[in-house]
């Protein structure tokens, strides 16, 4: 079927990429100024924190559904919504005077970025040709890149200069802007679909996901061993189980399962997943070494730490412009063994080691990262019609999301649990003046990480083996 050219799709992707970059903001600008917000809303440290919590898990319970109501209600309308609510909820946030009402305020902004964020990729794959896709795709997830890079100075420049309410309130004028702006460029939007809505499935992709979440957020808290986070792993596995069970049986689900039967679908997911499991392991554990074991400041620290989706701003467009000439599967392998080599170098760092040689590899394996994420994100949206375009990108943010949390969580558990072992006692924060404890449970992240990556290698490996193969053999069939 020939594709449909949009002569404006430039503009469409700086509407879409301009959603997708408030979005990622929002989940990182805050981060500065909780000691600030705790202060003026007279709350303490630990409860400011659902202001970020809350945020990400709401995107990641309801992103899925936003997916499927982009299929049947249709992309567009549903990234239209996703904009209003999402300015509706910044100007919410910037007028409350509570913590209660700032924390509802944070919901309501997360349901409109799920609902942009959820269609994205979608609204992209429909928009630009295979030719283009790669490229296109490279841009969001620069914007996504850009969005980290840019929160956290942002955010403290914001709270230095005027009050914390600015934050959210900063988003209102661009929120309308681009409102106004897709109202000009998007596609018509899509008629309504005869699909039914999967009420059943929904509800218990709420369940697991909020149970799972919130499980491994609080456990670094808490500790994985608690009854309360153990019955909440538990209960998130029984309500996945169900989901499935329910899912296989509806005529019209929320998540057609059979998308997980195409192996380029699913291979190209697991390796995304595990490219975040390992990439947010170095995320969480680099300024805890830069600050408490290298003595760096915090604002010399926050520009180290810039370096890395600098290089993934940079590196993500050209890597989808290689992807759309010599494809993608040669790029995500050589991606995550690239991020790997990163990770293993990463591992050999210890207190006397130079701001440079951190650099330097932390460049190694941003570069490996950047030539993976495009080309992976084209694979798994080129793998679905485009009735299913909705569902597809929504589950690859999911899949980003999860792999995030999980990553975080696994890269605070080995670390303390391997201090632990170095000390021979418990402990569940940095010791001064034990730098070989952490550096030795910082060392077994790295490497944890690194040995991910290489499965993560060998599996779009295989995934480049087993596409050529099926090339030679419809070759030998045609003769």
């Amino acid at each position: 079927m020939e594709e449909k050219i949009y002569k404006n799709r430039m503009l469409i992707l700086l509407n879409v990429v301009m959603m997708t970059f408030m979005a990622t903001l929002d989940s990182s600008i805050v981060n500065v100024a909780l000691p600030m917000m705790a202060e003026k809303l007279s709350v303490s440290t630990e409860a400011i924190a659902w202001v970020v919590t809350a945020y990400l898990i709401v995107i990641a319970t309801t992103i899925l559904i936003f997916g499927k109501l982009g299929d049947i209600i249709g992309k567009i309308r549903v990234f239209k919504y996703g904009i209003a609510i999402f300015t509706i909820g910044s100007l919410m946030c910037g007028l409350a005077n509570s913590f209660t009402v700032l924390v509802m305020a944070r919901i309501i902004q997360a349901v409109g970025a799920a609902g942009a964020m959820a269609t994205n990729q979608g609204i992209i794959t429909q928009v630009f040709p295979r030719n283009e896709r790669g490229r296109a795709l490279g841009m969001a997830g620069t914007s996504v890149a850009l969005g980290s890079l840019v929160g956290p100075p942002l955010g403290g420049f914001i709270v230095s200069v005027l009050s914390w309410k600015y934050i959210f309130l900063i988003n209102i004028p661009i929120g309308i802007f681009a409102l106004i702006m897709g109202a000009r460029v998007l596609p018509a939007i899509e008629k309504f679909t005869k699909e039914k809505f999967d009420i059943k499935g929904a509800l218990l992709i709420i369940i697991v996901i909020l149970t799972l979440f919130g499980s491994l957020i609080r456990g670094e808290d808490l500790g994985y061993t608690k009854p309360i986070i153990i019955t909440g792993l538990v209960i998130a596995a029984l309500s996945m189980i169900m989901f499935i069970k329910i899912e296989k049986r509806m005529s019209e689900p929320l998540l057609q399962l059979e998308i997980f039967k195409n192996m380029l679908f699913s291979l190209s997911l697991l390796c995304a997943f595990i490219s975040f499991v390992a990439i947010s392991c170095s995320n969480i554990i680099q300024p805890f070494y830069l600050q408490n074991v290298m003595n760096l400041s915090p604002a010399v620290t926050g520009l180290i730490l810039m370096a890395f989706p600098m290089i993934l701003a940079i590196v993500a467009p050209i890597s989808g412009y290689l992807s759309d000439i010599i494809g993608s599967e040669i790029l995500t392998f050589l991606g995550l063994t690239l991020t790997s080599v990163g990770l293993f170098l990463m591992s050999t760092l210890n207190q006397h080691s130079s701001i440079l040689t951190l650099v330097t590899f932390v460049i190694i394996m941003s570069i490996g990262n950047g030539l993976f994420q495009s080309p992976n994100t084209s694979l798994i949206m080129s793998t679905v019609t485009t009735n299913r375009l909705g569902i597809a990108g929504s589950v690859n943010a999911l899949v980003r999301n999860l792999g995030m949390v999980f990553g975080i969580s696994m890269a605070t558990t080995l670390l303390y649990n391997r201090m632990s072992h170095k000390l021979g006692y418990d402990v569940n924060d940095y010791i001064p003046g034990q730098e070989d404890a952490f550096i030795y449970g910082m060392k077994v992240v790295f490497i944890t990480a690194g040995v991910l990556c290489i499965i993560g290698a060998l599996l779009t490996a295989y995934r480049l083996y087993a596409k050529r193969a099926k090339v030679k053999r419809s070759v030998r069939d045609t003769q």
